[in-house]
C-alpha cells in the first residue's frame, strides 16, 4: 500500500479527527484515512485548505506536507523542526566540496544516471526482440554503457576540476537516451524533444509532473538523512536553488519517473491540456497514480527485494554515510 496521500482538486478540507486524517470536498466526507498509515502528503493545486490541528499531527507523526504547481514545480514544505540532522554530517558534506568525496560523489550519481537510462532502454526493448526496433533501442543502450568508463576515469582533485567534462558526458547519454522516445512509444503520442520548463506537450509535461512529486520524495530523505539540501556537488550553487537534491535526484528519475510514464503513454493514457497548456486535474491525478504506484513496486536490493520507496531512503543515507567516510557509495540500477 502507498503511504503516500496526493490532494488535489478545488474545495478540498483536510482536516483531523482522533487519529486520522479526513478529507472533505465542499463539506462532504470522502475518506478518512489512519494516520499511522501515512509517510507522505503532496498538494498540488490551490483551493486546498488544510487545518492547524491537521498540520500538527502530520509533523508530530514525521510526515513531510509537500506543496508543487501545476507542472510538478516543488514551492514549499513543512516538516518538523527536530530532524535527524547531525553537525558532524553537514560539516562533512561542506568540507567534501573540497576534496575528492565531492568528485567521487559526483562520478558515482552520473554513473547511476548513465546506468538507468541504458536499463530504461533495456526495459522497452526486451518486448520488441527479433525486430529492427530492438536493436535501435538495444544499441542506444549500449552506445550510453559506453559513456561510463569516461566518467570513472576523469582526474582531478575535487568536483570544480571535472564538472564541465561530467555535464558534457551526461549530455552525450541523454541525447542518445531521449532520441529513443519516439521510438518507445511507437508514435502513440507525439514527443517534441525534452522539454523543461514551460513545456505544453502532454509527454514533457507529465515527466515534468512526475520529477516534481520524485523532487519532494528525494527533498524530505535528504533532510532526514541530516544533509544540507542546498549544499551539492554536481550542480552549481545558486541561491534557493536545493543543489544536492538536484544531483540525488539524477539517480532515480529513469527507474521511478520515466518508466512507469512511458509504460503508461504505450498503454493508452491520455493526458488532457487545459487553455493555459497545463495538464487537467484527472491527468495530473493518472501522472501521480503512475509514479506513485512505481514507489511502491519492488526491486533487488543489499541481498532483498526492497519498495523503491525505501530503496532511495537508503541511497540517501549512504550518501550521508559516504560524505562522514563510513561507506563506500555506489549507485543502485534497477533490475529491467
Amino acid at each position: 500500500m502507498d503511504k503516500h496521500l496526493h490532494v488535489t482538486g478545488w474545495g478540498i478540507f483536510v482536516g483531523k479527527k482522533s487519529q486520522r486524517l479526513t478529507i472533505k470536498e465542499k463539506g462532504e466526507l470522502k475518506e478518512e484515512i489512519p494516520l499511522i498509515d501515512i509517510e507522505e502528503v503532496t498538494i498540488d493545486s490551490r483551493g486546498v485548505s488544510l487545518s492547524v490541528d491537521a498540520i500538527r499531527e502530520l509533523v508530530k507523526h514525521g510526515v513531510h506536507i509537500n506543496f508543487i504547481s501545476y507542472n510538478g514545480t516543488p514551492w514549499a514544505k513543512i516538516t518538523a523542526p527536530g530532524l535527524s540532522a547531525t553537525v558532524e554530517t553537514r560539516r562533512q558534506q561542506l568540507l567534501a566540496y573540497t576534496d575528492e568525496r565531492g568528485l567521487e560523489l559526483s562520478r558515482m550519481l552520473v554513473q547511476g544516471k548513465l546506468g538507468n537510462q541504458a536499463a530504461t532502454l533495456k526495459y522497452f526493448a526486451k518486448s520488441r526482440k527479433g525486430t529492427t526496433t530492438y536493436e535501435h533501442i538495444r544499441a542506444a543502450s549500449e552506445r550510453i554503457r559506453a559513456l561510463e568508463p569516461k566518467v570513472t576515469s576523469l582526474p582531478g582533485r575535487n568536483i570544480e576540476d571535472v564538472r564541465a567534462q561530467l555535464m558534457n558526458i551526461e549530455g552525450q547519454a541523454a541525447k542518445a537516451y531521449w532520441d529513443m522516445v519516439c521510438t518507445i512509444l511507437d508514435d502513440k503520442v507525439c514527443f517534441p524533444g525534452r522539454r523543461h520548463q514551460g513545456a505544453t506537450d502532454p509527454v514533457n509535461s507529465a515527466l515534468n509532473y512526475g520529477y516534481g512529486i520524485l523532487y519532494s520524495r528525494v527533498m524530505g530523505a535528504v533532510l532526514l538523512a541530516g544533509l544540507d539540501p542546498y549544499a551539492g556537488f554536481l550542480h552549481v550553487d545558486r541561491p534557493g536553488k536545493p543543489s544536492l537534491v538536484l544531483d540525488a535526484v539524477e539517480e532515480f528519475r529513469q527507474m521511478l519517473v520515466d518508466r512507469p510514464i512511458l509504460a503508461r503513454f504505450r498503454q493508452g493514457m491520455n493526458i488532457v491540456m487545459g487553455d493555459n497548456g497545463q495538464m487537467k486535474e484527472s491527468s495530473r491525478k493518472a501522472v501521480a497514480a503512475a509514479v506513485l504506484s512505481r514507489f511502491d513496486a519492488r526491486d533487488k536490493y543489499e541481498g532483498k527485494r526492497h519498495t523503491f520507496a525505501t530503496i532511495l531512503q537508503r541511497q540517501i543515507r549512504h550518501i550521508a554515510s559516504f560524505l562522514r567516510g563510513e561507506y563506500n557509495y555506489r549507485p543502485h540500477i534497477a533490475g529491467w
